[in-house]
């Protein structure tokens, strides 16, 4: 069984899989988010003494986002199982302290999106702050919605019987149909200058995600973020932006190990944790996979996803002649940029 099988196995409404399993406008963003995975080759290095029983390894692998519709705690417990990072997201179905309460031991980040309004921004990190995530992940690439034409075509409307839980009682009495929260709460006018204001209102560390170019990866440096994310928003936001791993590389190199990179997008196989690690992300995120792994049987379905993975990435790195993580570099791969 692979993490691919999971789709098929899924019980999803057509509405709810078009929400989170589609792309944009044209399908280019669904085609170019695993071919540069394909045309990135893993090279195999012999006689390097590996042993078939290999010791334990922290993944470097960590859950994306929600899904509404399954609650929200069962991925933090199967990230507590499997010893994993998870984020959470701000638009979440159990609010901070629920999530916290449902997996106390996990390593938890919260997602944040800066509203026009920054007194919800500034009480849901503070929140998050005393429930005890560990950092703070700011969405950086999304100051509008990318259209999503299956979205308009599905008439998708937020589902009546979902609540926001970080939000109750903050947007009574207005139309929240469309993500959830109202149209236009989120604040597209932010730019590098409000990291200030952010790094005033939390002490936590600062990760940013939606980076996809090296001078936004050198801006974030020059102010003060501890991590980036290299993702494209799984290709919904806009259309014929770079694969993430097509990205990578560049951004590497350009904020020369001065602060952690991560990435997330086409993470489909543990050859994928392989290379994307071998390119220098510090670890990568999932999200599609984490959401057929929950629709397929809850928690114990995500369970099973990461734990296929791990064991993938286990013996992907071990046939590649790395004996551990730290081993993992840039002559595992033969990557050409197309």
């Amino acid at each position: 069984m692979s993490v691919r099988t999971f789709p098929h196995q899924a019980k999803f409404r057509t509405l709810i899989y078009s929400l989170y399993l589609s792309y944009l406008s044209s399908l280019h963003c669904s085609f170019d988010l695993r071919w540069p995975w394909s045309v990135c080759q893993t090279l195999r290095h012999m006689l390097s003494s590996i042993s078939p029983k290999m010791p334990g390894i922290l993944l470097p692998l960590a859950l994306m986002n929600v899904v509404p519709w399954k609650k929200t705690s069962r991925h933090s417990k199967a990230a507590e199982a499997m010893k994993t990072c998870y984020i959470a997201s701000s638009y979440a179905s159990c609010s901070v302290d629920e999530i916290a309460a449902a997996a106390p031991a996990a390593l938890r980040w919260f997602q944040l999106y800066i509203h026009r309004d920054r007194t919800i921004s500034e009480r849901l990190v503070r929140r998050a702050e005393a429930a005890g995530f560990r950092a703070l992940v700011l969405t950086a690439d999304v100051p509008y919605t990318g259209k999503r034409r299956d979205d308009i075509r599905n008439h998708f409307r937020f589902l009546s019987a979902v609540k926001l839980k970080n939000f109750e009682g903050v947007f009574e009495g207005k139309d929240c149909s469309e993500y959830g929260v109202p149209a236009g709460s989120i604040d597209p006018s932010v730019t590098w200058n409000d990291i200030s204001w952010l790094r005033r209102v939390t002490r936590l560390p600062l990760i940013i995600k939606g980076i996809l170019t090296k001078e936004d990866a050198e801006l974030a440096l020059s102010h003060g973020v501890q991590g980036i994310i290299v993702s494209n928003h799984g290709g919904r936001q806009l259309d014929g932006t770079p694969a993430s791993i097509d990205a990578l590389v560049e951004i590497v190199a350009a904020v020369e190990n001065k602060i952690d990179v991560y990435l997330d997008g086409g993470i489909r196989t543990g050859s994928d944790v392989l290379k994307a690690l071998a390119l220098g992300a510090k670890c990568v995120f999932i999200g599609r996979p984490a959401i057929w792994g929950l629709a397929y049987k809850g928690e114990e379905g995500l369970r099973k996803v990461l734990e296929i993975l791990k064991e993938e990435f286990r013996l992907s790195m071990a046939l590649a002649g790395c004996r551990n993580v730290s081993e993992i570099g840039r002559h595992v791969v033969q990557y050409s940029k197309l």
